[in-house]
């Protein structure tokens, strides 16, 4: 088992007003699973992620991952977990603008230190991976978005953790780059990577294998993809809106075809 999270809340104080970001949240990730978070702005989803990447802790309820009581760790344990076990995409790819895209990969090994003397060996073979082993010397300004986002999931795998963590990874970029990212993500699901992607893009949910939905921090539905009503619901509109575009370029093709001269 990757996650278990069991009755998890989170309390914001804003003076004297208690906001409840998440409120009992129960929810079991298994190794190697491909799962999305959708919700709305509001929804806790962001909140979940922050506790998911041990970024932030929860107020009240318990948080497992790989059988290590995250909640009840100090600082120095979180960082190391933060640094061995998670790998985290955003959708800024916050790279390091004067490093080349070895060195980007290079610094959670170099911080943690634990693996200092393989670090350069192991992030070529992570921008190898992610298919940009010819732009290791190219610096961000020199990279396309979808070059940076690769950049930043091959930084995100060079420690090799158990848990990859993408917010919004395609939110940045164009329709054709969020495809080929979302294929990545495929091929490294393929390769037994547990991921979780937070998103509110349908498209990109439809591609995990189980979809989780939040709705005022509560877990609203969880189904396996194929069996979520809401993503059946979306299929089924952009088939129809297809089928209504084929058989307009139909209808203009034959009227085409009939004013022509004989």
């Amino acid at each position: 088992m990757t996650i278990a999270i069991r009755k998890l809340e989170k309390i914001y104080r804003v003076g004297v007003e208690r906001i409840h970001a998440l409120r009992g949240i129960d929810l079991t990730i298994e190794r190697n699973q491909f799962v999305a978070i959708m919700g709305a702005s509001g929804s806790g989803k962001s909140t979940l992620m922050n506790i998911l990447g041990c970024l932030d802790r929860p107020s009240k309820g318990s948080y497992e991952l790989n059988g290590r009581q995250t909640h009840t760790m100090g600082a120095g344990a979180l960082a190391q977990v933060r640094n061995e076990e998670i790998g985290f995409v955003f959708q800024s790819f916050e790279l390091l603008s004067r490093q080349t895209a070895l060195q980007n990969v290079m610094l959670p090994l170099l911080y943690s230190g634990k693996h200092a003397f393989n670090a350069r060996k192991m992030a070529v073979r992570a921008l190898e991976r992610v298919k940009l082993a010819d732009r290791m010397k190219h610096r961000p300004s020199q990279l396309s978005g979808g070059q940076r986002q690769r950049v930043a999931i091959a930084r995100a795998l060079v420690s090799e953790p158990s848990l990859l963590l993408a917010d919004e990874p395609t939110g940045n970029l164009d329709s054709q780059t969020a495809a080929d990212i979302i294929g990545l993500f495929k091929a490294l699901h393929n390769d037994g990577q547990t991921i979780v992607v937070v998103t509110h893009e349908e498209d990109v949910a439809g591609h995990a294998g189980r979809i989780i939905r939040l709705r005022d921090g509560r877990v609203l539905t969880d189904y396996p993809t194929n069996d979520d009503p809401v993503h059946r619901e979306y299929l089924n509109a952009v088939a129809g809106m297809a089928r209504r575009a084929a058989e307009i370029t139909a209808a203009g093709n034959a009227l085409a075809g009939a004013g022509a001269p004989a």
